[in-house]
C-alpha cells in the first residue's frame, strides 16, 4: 500500500466523524427552520389581520444584525449573510403564498 493510501484509510474513520456530526446539525437545522417557517406563518396572519406588508426591511436588517453578531471571523460573518439573505428571502416567500393561500380560502 503506498503511503497517500494509507494516510486516507487512516483520515476515513475522522471524516466519517465529521459527517456524521455534520448529518445530525443538518437533522437539528431542518426541525428549527420548520419552527421558524411556523413562527412566520403565525406573523404573516397578524401582519395580514393588521393590513402590514410582508416586507419589512427593518425588521429584517435586525435579523440579519443578530445573526452576524454571532459570527467568529469574517469569513463566517460572509457566509452567514449569503445563509440568512436565503433563508430571509425564502421566509418572505413563503409567508406570501400563505397570505395568497388564505385569500384564495376565503373567496
Amino acid at each position: 500500500m503506498s503511503k497517500s493510501t494509507v494516510n486516507r484509510e487512516r483520515m476515513h474513520p475522522e471524516l466519517e466523524e465529521w459527517r456524521k456530526k455534520i448529518d445530525s446539525i443538518d437533522h437539528q437545522l431542518s426541525s428549527l427552520l420548520c419552527d421558524r417557517l411556523n413562527c412566520a406563518q403565525n406573523i404573516s396572519e397578524i401582519k395580514h389581520r393588521n393590513g402590514e406588508q410582508v416586507l419589512q426591511p427593518a425588521r429584517e436588517k435586525e435579523v440579519l444584525s443578530n445573526v452576524l453578531d454571532k459570527a467568529d471571523s469574517q469569513l463566517k460573518a460572509a457566509a452567514l449573510e449569503k445563509i440568512y439573505r436565503c433563508i430571509i428571502e425564502e421566509t418572505r416567500l413563503f409567508q406570501h403564498e400563505w397570505k395568497n393561500e388564505q385569500s384564495c380560502e376565503k373567496q
